[in-house]
């Protein structure tokens, strides 16, 4: 994953490093006419969250939705890149952290960098512990650190933001980011109730319908739908509203405060027993590190607590906007 990298080729005044997964891989997926679309949708009532899986994902509940208008995909390192260009934007994780704010943080910890999943070798033994890294200078350019790069993923969604980068980007366009209710509203595709974005077939029955891990996770990558990590935008059939990619692929950033139990109201720092004291917003739609096995968080009702202040090269983001375009 971090040999054979391209040089950085040089965009508006900026360098920008870009690298595909294997020679195979596709550059893009979608159509021109396509990348960077938009698409209203009508709102509704719906099934929200789920009671048959993980406790957090209840207790389902009827719910409803006003009318937004959404990314049909996830936002690309292109466009992210357009940002930073006219902008000037710097991402925390270039920024790093400062002993002022954070006393208690070894400085190791304080310099410019952010968290990489980094596989266990053959089957030894491992946690989640071991998996994740601090690398220094690991970045949305270098997604795992020095030596990696984004040359020839112009489409593919960019990551190692922090939830504040990706409301800088939305605020850009105009736009926010999504509450988990319209995520949720969205990503089922008008299949209420569904466990899927397309029904209750599996994602590994048949051809694989989203960019998940395929195997025995963290030991064997099967690799079976051709990605080892994140695939360019709409490499998958979108779901019955016209979305790609809400399943799988990288989470996706909602505005929603975290809560173990959708009962309570955990104000606007959100609760997450597993970290407390830290704010959490809430995760969507699962990654490509989701497999049977593990995780199983590929389902528009999962979620997952996110510290807003950390980045990862599974997490990325889409925007929304109250207006109805169409």
């Amino acid at each position: 994953m971090l040999n054979n990298f391209s040089k950085g080729i040089f965009l508006s005044g900026i360098i920008f490093l870009f690298s595909c997964q294997s020679d195979q891989s596709p550059k893009s997926c979608l159509p021109e006419e396509l990348l960077g679309e938009k698409i209203d949708i009508k709102g509704g009532e719906f099934q929200f969250g789920d009671n048959r899986f993980y406790i957090d994902e209840g207790p389902s509940a009827r719910a409803t939705v006003a009318g937004f208008n959404i990314d049909i995909h996830e936002v690309t390192n292109i466009q992210f890149a357009e940002f930073v260009s006219e902008t000037g934007f710097i991402t925390d994780a270039e920024k790093g952290l400062s002993e002022a704010d954070h006393p208690d943080l070894p400085e190791k910890y304080r310099v410019p960098g952010s968290m990489v999943f980094v596989p266990p070798e053959d089957n030894s033994p491992s946690s989640p512990a071991q998996w994740w890294q601090f690398i220094p200078d690991a970045n949305w350019r270098q997604p795992y650190g020095p030596g990696s790069d984004i040359v020839g993923k112009e489409n593919h969604p960019v990551v190692q933001l922090t939830y504040a980068d990706a409301e800088a980007y939305a605020k850009w366009l105009g736009r926010r980011l999504p509450t988990e209710r319209e995520w949720e509203f969205a990503a089922r595709g008008g299949f209420d109730g569904a466990i899927y974005s397309w029904g209750d077939e599996k994602p590994h029955d048949g051809q694989p319908k989203a960019n998940t891990w395929q195997g025995i996770f963290p030991h064997v990558n099967l690799k079976e739908d051709g990605f080892v990590a994140s695939a360019p935008v709409g490499c998958y059939p979108p779901n019955g509203l016209g979305l790609f990619d809400t399943t799988g692929n990288v989470w996706e950033w909602s505005s929603t405060p975290y809560g173990p139990d959708r009962k309570r109201d955990y104000g606007a720092n959100g609760f997450d027993p597993q970290q407390p004291g830290i704010i959490v917003k809430t995760l969507k739609g699962g990654s490509f590190l989701c497999a049977d096995n593990y995780c199983q968080r590929y389902r528009p009702a999962a979620r997952q607590a996110q510290d807003v202040t950390v980045a990862s090269p599974h997490i990325g983001f889409r925007t929304v906007a109250n207006k109805i375009i169409n």
